[in-house]
């Protein structure tokens, strides 16, 4: 019963890890990636898609996204969904093709990124933290009607801090990782 709670501590610990680090991805440092456009989302035909369903996004050079929408007509849509988004880019068409150029950061607007990472970092620490609280309290829960000794609380409770200090430590790193790719020049 111990091992269950704990697994699935573990097991949540992890993806709110793993939430964060596609968080963080989405956040825009001087490079150009294409998961930076994974929030966009497209009306085709009535439907909001997201672009990545209608358009092939590639890397053209360090700074610039090559997007080559599969259906020519809705180019237009792509490019308005793009340039509408709260991502502050300005695609420009040029035939089949969509350049997204990325514009430089600012210092003032990198202080601000590294705001929004520590915020996101914030939260993963908080939701790991309620994981605990929750894994704990049913341990509790098995104490209180006797299922298992004071000894065996205990024990359970050391695990569980220990899974919670490793998910903050991964957590720590990639806040790290994230501010010294926004505060490079």
């Amino acid at each position: 019963m111990i091992d269950e709670i704990i697994a699935d501590a573990k097991d949540r610990m992890k993806k709110s890890i793993d939430a964060l680090a596609a968080q963080m991805s989405k956040i825009r440092t001087g490079r150009a990636h294409p998961s930076l456009l994974d929030g966009v989302m497209v009306p085709y035909y009535g439907t909001d898609t997201p672009l990545k369903q209608l358009a092939n996004i590639t890397i053209e050079d360090s700074r610039t996204l090559s997007i080559t929408v599969f259906d020519k007509s809705s180019s237009g849509a792509v490019e308005k969904a793009i340039l509408t988004s709260d991502l502050g880019l300005n695609p420009a068409a040029a035939g089949n093709v969509i350049r997204v150029p990325l514009p430089a950061l600012t210092e003032e607007r990198r202080k601000d990124l590294v705001k929004v990472v520590r915020a996101e970092a914030e939260q993963g620490r908080v939701a790991v933290r309620n994981i605990r609280r929750d894994a704990n309290s049913d341990i509790k829960e098995l104490l209180k009607e006797k299922e298992i000794t004071e000894d065996d609380d205990r024990r359970a409770q050391d695990s569980i801090q220990k899974l919670t200090d490793e998910a903050v430590k991964k957590i720590d790193e990639l806040l790290a990782s994230k501010e010294a790719e926004l505060m490079e020049v």
